[in-house]
């Protein structure tokens, strides 16, 4: 477990250096696993708290959509957009002038990215609203090699020339205080104002990490509440990653600090899902003997929970 909170907190930091080292699905996942409170950097400088709290969103996996979907009994509307996988910032409006852009740091401060977010969004927008925050993802194209490190790390850049010069597009996913009855609507106020959202398009160029669903009903959203981390009326649905095949190296044993050992496999270095993987969770001895595995043989390893990697099977 302190192993766990001590990667976090290296991908806290690196998040706030502008370099992010896992994604925020993965970050949240693993801190809800471990409890972990401490989700920002310990650093003060240029962050400020954001107009309304930035939550993160509920995961679901297909196998577990069956039993665990939240509105598996709302007849209702529920609206699907994509989950895009780019760098969360907040837009702070006053009196129709972008006041502050911050990016989502932990949920409640983040850092000051206003000069480069002027370049991407509307700066000035006609409207009697007297102050409200815009939601959405910073994303790069697919096409790019770690889109998602190549647009969080963009925010970072000092040069607005240099930063102007990459590759990105802001797509708002949301407005509060909510201006409409609907949440749909609610983006279509968005559009008028001169924001792309993830409405008008699967948006398909860009890389995702699942589909959010959402239920229209703003005040059907906000009666249901929120917990420190999510809000229950809407959630991510993920998909369970297919594996991939390399070779078993070697087997180590390391002592937890709780005096448990447990084996760890050494594997030969393979790309799943845009991250290098040498190692994997092995849990137990029985485990390894129930899988028949032998160093050398080939063996599916996958990143369970999209996070941790495991072997699943020995393959030959």
């Amino acid at each position: 477990m302190e192993n766990i909170k001590a990667s976090l907190r290296r991908a806290a930091i690196a998040y706030y250096n502008g370099s992010p080292i896992m994604s925020d699905a993965e970050f949240d996942r693993l801190a809800e696993l471990v409890n972990y409170e401490e989700v920002g950097a310990s650093s003060n400088d240029n962050r400020y708290p954001h107009a309304f709290q930035m939550f993160s969103l509920q995961k679901v996996f297909s196998n577990e959509i069956s039993t665990k979907d939240p509105f598996n009994s709302y007849k209702d509307t529920v609206i699907v957009s994509p989950k895009l996988d780019g760098a969360a910032v907040s837009l702070l409006y006053v009196s129709g002038k972008l006041h502050r852009a911050l990016t989502r740091g932990d949920g409640k401060k983040g850092l000051d990215i206003t000069r480069q977010m002027e370049t991407m969004v509307p700066s000035s927008i006609t409207t009697k609203i007297e102050y409200f925050q815009v939601t959405g993802e910073v994303v790069a194209p697919k096409t790019i090699k770690n889109a998602r490190n190549y647009a969080a790390g963009a925010l970072n850049l000092k040069d607005i020339e240099e930063f102007k010069e990459r590759d990105l597009h802001f797509i708002a996913y949301g407005i509060t205080p909510t201006q409409e009855p609907r949440w749909s609507c609610d983006l279509r106020t968005l559009s008028k104002f001169g924001f792309d959202t993830v409405m008008d398009s699967d948006w398909t160029e860009y890389p995702d990490d699942g589909v959010v669903f959402r239920i229209n009903d703003n005040a059907e959203f906000e009666s249901r509440g929120y917990t420190s981390h999510h809000p229950r009326g809407a959630y991510a649905l993920k998909q369970i990653q297919s594996g991939v095949v390399t070779t078993l190296l070697d087997v180590k044993w390391n002592v937890g600090k709780s005096g448990v050992v447990a084996p760890v496999a050494m594997l030969e270095p393979v790309d799943i899902d845009g991250a290098t993987v040498s190692k994997a969770t092995l849990h137990n001895a029985k485990y390894i003997e129930d899988m028949g595995l032998e160093i050398g043989c080939k063996v599916e390893v996958i990143r369970s929970g999209e996070i941790i990697p495991r072997i699943v099977r020995r393959v030959y």
